[in-house]
């Protein structure tokens, strides 16, 4: 049996997220994307496409900074609309077109699965940089980043399954 890096083993995870973020984007009209999914007429206050993908965009960038590696540049107004202080709002004018969102949330996601994978094992053992909460709940660059490139993903993609239910596009 061959040994395989913690790097190539956070992205093959990450890649699996990234995969499945594609797929949900399937059928989601980009007037659409701004605004909270509607049940019987009712806004469902959760988190929409944009906000999704826009929030998570911002991970990548930080996981390749934390990494000493190339990051993109983030754009324009991204943290004060996607950071995890903001609030999701049901205004889609507010908020950059999708396929601008997007297009930054795979392009740093394609760059941290590079970097990952050739990263060395004992990058992964540094502390977390973050402090605080984060640094208790994760303290090393390996916990941060296995965090970041499963759960954290994963969760906010179980909102966007979640929206398209809601808004009746099914399964991805």
């Amino acid at each position: 049996m061959s040994s395989r890096s913690l790097g190539n083993i956070i992205a093959d995870s990450l890649q699996l997220s990234v995969g499945y973020a594609e797929r949900l984007l399937r059928d989601v009209r980009p007037d659409q994307a701004g605004h909270f999914a509607r049940v019987g007429g009712v806004p469902v206050e959760s988190n929409h496409p944009a906000f999704i993908y826009g929030h998570l965009s911002l991970y990548a960038p930080k996981v390749l900074w934390q990494l000493a590696a190339p990051t993109p540049p983030i754009p324009e107004h991204f943290d004060n609309l996607f950071s995890k202080d903001a609030t999701c709002r049901d205004e889609p004018d507010l908020y950059p077109p999708l396929d601008d969102i997007t297009a930054f949330f795979f392009e740093g996601h394609r760059m941290l699965a590079g970097a990952l994978r050739s990263t060395p094992n004992d990058t992964f053992d540094k502390p977390n940089p973050a402090g605080g909460k984060m640094a208790e709940r994760f303290p090393t660059l390996g916990s941060v980043q296995t965090f970041y490139c499963g759960a954290h993903i994963m969760m906010h993609l179980g909102q966007m399954s979640a929206w398209r239910r809601m808004m009746g596009l099914g399964t991805a």
